[in-house]
């Protein structure tokens, strides 16, 4: 059998690290994990394979694609061209990317920073930071209310990027309960072959 040719670089508890991991075990393709600490992050080595220093970076033979949403784009197109994953119609493609910049904007200074605070010791406003959870899982709990999935009828590489930080948000004391809707898209995407969770944090949190 021959070795996998893809290389994920990232972090176990990295909501980041984890829509790559968990796009790639959707799509069935092998890959190799690669545990990425901070002082490996900072090392020569790593800033050769992304200068920012930032995880995750995927390895595609001599492909690298860093940026967690620009390696669901780049599985998209490799691995599963013309698929519902990243729609071709254009109304659908948009809806698609506005996810994306969702996940990179309001869940990321929302949920995910208030995990990041919690569980390791991040530094911001905690009112701005609830408020912004606060107002986009209300959003969210709105869309899902109509619908099964972000952008299209079926699970794209949108709800791919916005599962983990809000699946994971009650880590960062943001309670779900609040938000049926979004619990059950989350069940939603849990039960689609090939998902693989992420790992909860051994940490203690008020959640």
């Amino acid at each position: 059998m021959s070795q996998p040719t893809l290389t994920l670089h990232g972090l176990r508890l990295s909501g980041h690290s984890h829509r790559a991991e968990l796009f790639l075990s959707l799509l069935g393709r092998p890959y190799r994990f690669v545990e990425s600490p901070g002082d490996v992050r900072a090392s020569e080595p790593f800033r050769r394979l992304n200068p920012l220093g930032q995880i995750p970076v995927l390895v595609d033979g001599d492909v690298v694609i860093a940026d967690s949403n620009a390696i669901l784009v780049y599985l998209a197109r490799r691995y599963a061209p013309g698929s519902d994953w990243l729609p071709d119609a254009a109304e659908t493609a948009a809806q698609v990317q506005r996810w994306l910049s969702i996940a990179a904007g309001e869940i990321r200074f929302g949920p995910a920073l208030a995990r990041l605070m919690i569980l390791f010791g991040a530094q911001a406003d905690r009112d701005a930071v609830e408020a912004t959870a606060t107002r986009i899982l209300s959003f969210m709990e709105a869309h899902l209310g109509r619908r099964a999935f972000l952008a299209a009828a079926h699970p794209t590489i949108a709800d791919i990027a916005c599962y983990s930080y809000v699946a994971h948000a009650p880590e960062g004391g943001v309670s779900l309960e609040p938000y049926p809707a979004i619990r059950a898209w989350l069940g939603r995407i849990e039960s689609l072959p090939g998902f693989v969770p992420m790992p909860r944090s051994p940490l203690p949190t008020d959640a």
